[in-house]
C-alpha cells in the first residue's frame, strides 16, 4: 500500500465511531479487554474531569472500557487523591516493578502501565486536555476493534495555542512541524502521512507494545513509531481526527529540551538500524540562555538516553502473564 492509499484507507474521523453499542458488540465478539492509561505529574486541576467523563460515559453508560488507571510520577499536588476519589485505579510509578529501580519520565509511566494494566488494547491519554470528550477514546479504539490488522492508532487534531488574549485558531504541534516532520521526510518518507506523530493520545495492541523498548523521556513516541514501522510496516498504523484539542502549552524553552531529547533518540535509532554508521558519542548537554536584568546567562540541561527493555524481556512480567521465563524452551 502506498502512502496515498494508506491516507485514504487508514485515516478516520472520530464521528465514524459514534455507535458505541456496535463497538461494544464487536469488542465482545472478539473477546477484547480495553484499558485506559492516564500518565500524570501534578495534574490535580484536570484529572478529575477526565476520569468522571470517561467512567460515566465509557464504563457505566456504555461499557467500552474495562479499566481506567492513573500511573503517577510522584505528584506533589493532590493528583492521586483526586483520581482515586473519582474512581480510577491509581498507581505510583515507583511502586511498579520496584526491583528495577525508579526512573523519571513520561515514557517510564507508559512502560510500567503495560505491566500494571490488563487490557489487550491500551489507550494512552494525557491528563491536561481541557476540552476532553469521549470520542478521544472511541476514535482511537475504533480502528483496532474493527480491523485486526491495525496495530497502532494515533490521534490528530487542530491544536490551538492558548494565550492570555484567548485561543488562537491555529498553531500547536510545534516540535512536530519544525523537527520530526523534516526528519521523517528525509529518512522515513512514508511516516510523513502521520499528521501528528507526537500526539499524546494513541492506542495500541498489547502484543505490539510488549515488544517495544521504551525510552523513559520525550523520545518515546518517536521511537515507537520508527520501531512499529520497522517491524510491521505502514499498514499497521491508523490515525483519527479528533477535531480540536485544547491543553496547556509548553514554553519554547521546554520545547527545545524536548527536541534535543528526540534528536538523540532519533539518531541512535538510525544507527541501530544501520542507516548511519560511525555515529560519534553525542553530546548530552543542551545549552540555552535566559536574560536576567539585561544579562544573558547560560542554562544547561543534561539528558542521556535511557530505555526500558521490551516488557517481554522482564521476568516479572512474563510470570504475571503466565509465560515461561526468558530463554526457556
Amino acid at each position: 500500500m502506498d502512502l496515498q492509499q494508506w491516507l485514504k484507507s487508514n485515516t478516520y474521523h472520530h464521528s465514524q465511531f459514534w455507535d458505541l453499542r456496535k463497538m461494544i458488540a464487536e469488542k465482545e465478539r472478539r473477546n477484547l479487554k480495553l484499558s485506559l492509561c492516564i500518565p500524570t505529574l501534578n495534574e490535580g486541576k484536570t484529572i478529575g474531569k477526565e476520569i468522571v467523563l470517561f467512567k460515566s460515559e465509557l464504563m457505566i453508560r456504555y461499557p467500552l472500557l474495562d479499566e481506567i488507571a492513573v500511573i503517577d510520577s510522584g505528584s506533589s499536588d493532590n493528583t492521586r487523591e483526586v483520581a482515586s476519589a473519582f474512581g480510577a485505579d491509581v498507581h505510583l510509578s515507583s511502586a511498579i516493578l520496584p526491583e528495577l529501580g525508579e526512573k523519571k519520565g513520561k515514557g517510564e509511566n507508559l512502560w510500567k502501565a503495560l505491566h500494571q494494566l490488563k487490557g489487550d488494547i491500551i489507550v494512552y491519554v494525557d491528563a491536561d486536555i481541557k476540552n476532553i470528550r469521549p470520542h478521544f477514546i472511541s476514535g482511537l479504539l475504533g480502528p483496532l476493534i474493527y480491523r485486526p490488522e491495525v496495530m497502532y492508532v494515533k490521534a490528530f487534531y487542530d491544536r490551538p495555542l492558548v494565550s492570555p488574549q484567548g485561543i488562537r485558531p491555529s498553531g500547536g504541534g510545534r516540535v512536530t512541524e519544525i523537527l520530526v516532520r523534516p526528519l521523517f521526510s528525509m529518512f522515513f518518507p512514508e511516516l510523513t502521512g502521520l499528521i501528528q506523530p507526537l500526539a499524546g493520545e494513541y492506542a495500541a495492541r498489547r502484543e505490539v507494545l510488549e515488544r517495544l523498548p521504551f525510552p523513559i523521556g520525550y523520545g518515546v513516541e518517536t521511537s515507537h513509531i520508527i520501531d512499529v514501522y520497522k517491524t510491521w510496516g505502514l499498514d499497521a498504523f491508523a490515525q483519527t481526527d479528533m477535531d480540536q484539542r485544547v491543553h496547556r502549552n509548553q514554553p519554547t524553552r521546554d520545547l527545545g529540551r524536548m527536541a534535543f531529547a528526540i534528536l538523540r533518540t532519533f539518531f541512535y535509532r538510525l544507527h541501530s538500524m544501520g542507516m548511519i554508521r560511525d555515529l560519534p558519542d553525542l553530546n548530552a548537554v543542551f545549552r540555552q540562555f535566559q536574560c536576567n536584568a539585561g544579562v544573558y546567562e547560560p542554562v544547561e540541561w543534561e539528558w542521556r538516553e535511557e530505555e526500558r527493555p521490551p516488557m517481554l524481556e522482564v521476568p516479572a512480567y512474563r510470570a504475571l502473564r503466565g509465560l515461561p521465563p526468558p530463554g526457556a524452551s
